[in-house]
């Protein structure tokens, strides 16, 4: 009789399904009308309790939000409190101050390498102009230069500035392109 009793009664929880049967079967029958009254009256002493205890939270809850208005505290400035608090946890924490300190490392050590490569190509600039091809180039533009001088401008032209040299060339292609107005004065000089 004791192992039919244990089968009858499981010491596991109730499964999913398990839920569902016992939701859906009525055990009003089962018990006596005695018993149905006590649980009704404890139903509704349960309801009238936790009634009861919603009123006393909620009047709770009112004399905090009074309190704190006396206080001058408002959502915003606990917002604040609860940011600086945090932010200073967040500042005074191990993994905050080892990360701080790592890349303040790494941001002095890309500024000397920034620094480095600047200087390197500034001598770079400074060793390729002093370098005999470069000097050969510009060499090479000097010449062409002072030919283009030369024949623009005449021997009269020796030197001059950037803007005479554009200004000479200017009036030599005016000069040299058929039909315009020089052209047709010359053609009347000549009948």
């Amino acid at each position: 009789m004791e192992a039919q009793a244990q089968g009858l009664l499981e010491t596991e929880p109730l499964q999913g399904r398990d839920e569902d049967a016992v939701a859906s079967a009525d055990f009003s029958s089962m018990l006596s009308e005695e018993e149905k009254e006590e649980l009704k009256a404890e139903l509704v002493q349960l309801e009238d309790e936790i009634t009861t205890l919603r009123q006393v939270l909620s009047a709770k809850e009112r004399h905090l939000v009074e309190i704190k208005q006396k206080l001058g505290m408002n959502l915003m400035n606990e917002l604040k409190q609860n940011f600086s608090k945090s932010w200073h946890d967040v500042q005074t924490s191990t993994a905050y101050k080892k990360t701080h300190e790592t890349l303040s490392h790494a941001g002095q050590k890309a500024t000397a390498a920034f620094s480095n490569v600047g200087t390197a190509i500034s001598k770079k600039f400074g060793d390729m102009r002093n370098s005999p091809t470069f000097k050969s180039f510009e060499e090479r533009v000097e010449t062409t230069v002072t030919s283009l001088k030369t024949k623009v401008g005449g021997a009269n032209h020796g030197g001059g500035s950037f803007e005479e040299v554009l200004s000479s060339t200017a009036h030599a292609s005016a000069q040299s392109s058929g039909g315009g107005p020089r052209r047709a004065e010359e053609e009347e000089l000549q009948c």
